[in-house]
C-alpha cells in the first residue's frame, strides 16, 4: 500500500469531505455533522487570514483520502519561540495499523522542522487506540496535563 501525503488545500476539500463521510460510516461517534454549514466554514477558512498558521495534510491511498492531520503554529512572545499544536490526527478505521498515522506524523514533523519549529504539543485523546499511538511516538514524552477551556 503506497501512502501519499499532500497538503490540504481548497482544491482538495471534496476529497476531505469524502474522507469525513467515510469516517462516519465506519465509526459513528464524531459529534459533528458534515453538512452545508461545515462545508462552507471549511471553504471560508482557506481565504480567512486568521487561518494563516493552520497546517493540514491529507494521506492518500490510491486516489482516496484515508487520513488527515491538522496542526497550528503558535508563536509566543514568552520566549520568542514558535511551537506547534497538534489539533487532530485521524485515519479511517479500515486503514489503521498500516502506517498511515505514522506517515502523517513524520511528514508533519519534517515540515515543522523546516520552519525551525522544534516542539509539537498535543492533547492525547482518551480512547485506548489513540493512547497507544501517542505513547509509541519516537522522541516524545508525555508531560504536563491538558485543559480544555470553553469560551
Amino acid at each position: 500500500m503506497e501512502i501519499r501525503i499532500e497538503p490540504y488545500t481548497k482544491e482538495r476539500i471534496a476529497d476531505c469531505i469524502a474522507f469525513e463521510l467515510a469516517l462516519r460510516e465506519q465509526e459513528n461517534s464524531w459529534g459533528w455533522e458534515i453538512d452545508e454549514a461545515y462545508e462552507k466554514a471549511v471553504e471560508n477558512s482557506f481565504s480567512d487570514p486568521g487561518f494563516v498558521n493552520a497546517v493540514s495534510f491529507l494521506a492518500y491511498v490510491d486516489s482516496r483520502v484515508v487520513g488527515r492531520i491538522d496542526a497550528s503554529i503558535l508563536p509566543s512572545h514568552f520566549d520568542g519561540s514558535k511551537k506547534a499544536y497538534l489539533d487532530w490526527i485521524c485515519v479511517l478505521q479500515s486503514h489503521r495499523h498500516h502506517g498511515v498515522a505514522q506517515a502523517l506524523m513524520q511528514h508533519l514533523r519534517r515540515y515543522l522542522k523546516e520552519l525551525d519549529i522544534n516542539t509539537l504539543v498535543g492533547l492525547i485523546a482518551s480512547n485506548e487506540e489513540a493512547q497507544r499511538f501517542y505513547r509509541a511516538l519516537p522522541n516524545a514524552k508525555i508531560r504536563d496535563e491538558g485543559i480544555w477551556i470553553d469560551l
